[in-house]
C-alpha cells in the first residue's frame, strides 16, 4: 500500500480547510467521524456515491489536513485531526460541527 501525504499542522491553510468543508458529502464524512469518536474505514461512512467519487472526497479532506488516514490491511482507517486543527484554527471544527 502506498504512503499517503498528510500536511504538517503548520502547512494547514484556512482556505483549503474551508474548501474541503464546503461540500455536503465531505461535511457528512466529517460529522460521521466526529460522532464516532475514533477511526472508521471509508466504507463505514455511508455515502450514495461511486467508489471513485468517495475516494476523491477523502483525498480532498486528507490533503486539506482534516483527516488522518492510516493503512490497516487492505483498507484505511480514518480519523479527524482535531488536535492539529484546534492548534492551527482554534474553535473552527467545533463551530462547524455545532452548525450541522
Amino acid at each position: 500500500m502506498r504512503a499517503l501525504h498528510h500536511p504538517d499542522k503548520t502547512d494547514l491553510h484556512l482556505a483549503g480547510v474551508l474548501f474541503a468543508l464546503s461540500d455536503p458529502t465531505r461535511l457528512h464524512i466529517v460529522k460521521t467521524l466526529a460522532e464516532s469518536g475514533g477511526e472508521l474505514t471509508c466504507a463505514a461512512v455511508q455515502a450514495p456515491l461511486s467508489k471513485s467519487a468517495c475516494s476523491r472526497h477523502w483525498k480532498v479532506l486528507r490533503e486539506a489536513g482534516l483527516v488522518q488516514m492510516r493503512p490497516h490491511g487492505t483498507a484505511f482507517l480514518n480519523s479527524l485531526r482535531r488536535r492539529e486543527l484546534n492548534a492551527r484554527f482554534p474553535g473552527l471544527l467545533a463551530a462547524v460541527l455545532r452548525a450541522l
